[in-house]
């Protein structure tokens, strides 16, 4: 049977790894926000240059 610093030490383990896991989801879905934003704005940029030299 468990002990109750085992069972302590157990549920910190879980919460960093948790923790970890949320953080990651985040990071991932904040950099690939970052870079569909970034492409976007550039293509935006070179649509308006072409047109303002067509015109």
């Amino acid at each position: 049977m468990f002990e109750f610093q085992q069972y302590l030490g157990f549920l910190l383990f879980l919460t960093i790894l948790t923790i970890g896991f949320w953080l990651m989801i985040f990071l991932i879905h904040f950099v690939f926000y970052w870079i569909f934003g970034a492409t976007r704005e550039l293509l935006r940029e070179r649509r308006e240059k072409r047109e303002l030299e067509q015109a």
